[in-house]
């Protein structure tokens, strides 16, 4: 009886945050998202946890939890289990950072992985202010909680019977968890409940960027496959902030190790001169000059190569000057999709997030999940 009471309690707990967000359909979606791949240890606490074990069965445990790899699965406070469950009323603590759902720890290749279960609303509002502020203007906020949903749910459909829909860093959309909700995400979210972003019909792949740099880039010269409403469009409205142009110095010596450890092997660069560039104004391809000859380099690997934040997009410019690679650009990320800080400008010059969104991604229409 007490354990039957006990799993009731668990159910009721797994369930509540969905109950509380509403009875439309999309309301009530899980999105699973994976915290950390690897890691070596985490902690769990929080008030009212309950644990279960990876049979679902209950677990006498005191709080906090010190988990770790153990060689047959993980070890739960010296105690070794295949793998575990925790919820709470309201959040779980991960390393010090709340999270609302299930927070799921099972061993992974290396390390241990974690995921978070939760209702896709929920983790709509502790998104935004990872990817943007919710201070900006409403339609911008608006805008960006369309597209995270719309990607969020496209990637969920590509990766079922994966562990995870979602990666919690830049490889997807960044998300720490529901220690930086607040109003304003929540109104963003709730103001466009169950809305993406479709082409045709179908919810499209809505990538987006922090800058682009003037000018949008289509997808085909970043990923080599074309979408119709990733095009790229010219873009005005993120020229006037501190993210628009940059400049690095790279040491000859680390540039050379990076792009050896990309498989190109340049020793002694002493020369870099760039290819064309495509109709976005964005570099394709560069000729590196080292002791052993010459080297061509599409820009997006000579970029990944060096660092994503180093080399900040492929806008750029790039000369020798003694013993180092300088380096000047504009824009800020892949280009692809919605430009945030063009569509923060927007907004506050009066488009609504419907006109943002149709902007960045022509040919699109927002419809309501809901309703379809």
């Amino acid at each position: 009886m007490i354990l039957r009471l006990i799993s009731s309690i668990f159910l009721l707990l797994i369930l509540l945050p969905s109950m509380t967000a509403g009875n439309s359909g999309f309301q009530q979606e899980l999105i699973r998202v994976a915290l950390f791949k690897g890691a070596e240890s985490i902690r769990l606490d929080g008030n009212g946890i309950l644990a279960t074990d990876e049979k679902g069965e209950p677990l006498r445990v005191s709080f906090p939890l010190e988990i770790s790899r153990a060689r047959s699965g993980i070890s739960v406070n010296g105690s070794a289990l295949r793998g575990i469950k925790v919820s709470a009323p309201v959040f779980v603590s991960v390393n010090g950072k709340g999270y609302r759902g299930v927070v799921e720890i099972t061993a992974a290749e290396k390390g241990l992985q974690v995921v978070n279960e939760l209702p896709l609303e929920d983790y709509l509002i502790g998104l935004i202010n990872c990817e943007i502020s919710s201070q900006w203007p409403m339609e911008a906020v608006k805008a960006q909680a369309v597209i995270a949903r719309s990607y969020a749910i496209f990637q969920r459909d590509a990766r079922k019977g994966a562990p995870y829909h979602l990666e919690s860093t830049v490889m997807d959309q960044v998300y720490e968890g529901c220690d930086i909700e607040d109003s304003r995400a929540a109104r963003g979210v709730k103001e466009t409940a169950g809305e993406v972003l479709t082409f045709n019909g179908a919810i499209i792949q809505a990538f987006y960027h922090s800058n682009c740099g003037g000018h949008t880039e289509a997808s085909e010269n970043v990923w080599g496959y074309k979408l119709p409403y990733l095009t790229g469009v010219a873009c005005r409205y993120c020229q006037n902030v501190n993210s628009y142009h940059w400049e690095q110095k790279i040491p000859l010596k680390k540039a050379e190790a990076q792009l050896k450890a990309s498989g190109f092997n340049i020793p002694g660069l002493r020369e870099v001169r760039l290819g064309s560039r495509n109709s976005s104004g964005r570099v394709t391809v560069l000729f590196l000059s080292g002791s052993r000859g010459k080297v061509s380099v599409p820009a997006v690997a000579f970029r990944k190569a060096l660092g994503y934040s180093v080399i900040k997009s492929t806008n750029f410019d790039v000369r020798i000057e003694d013993d180092d690679l300088l380096i000047s650009g504009n824009g800020n990320g892949h280009g692809v999709g919605l430009c945030q800080w063009g569509a923060k400008q927007r907004a506050a010059d009066g488009f609504d997030y419907r006109e943002i969104l149709s902007y960045y991604y022509p040919g699109t229409r927002v419809i309501t999940l809901a309703d379809d």
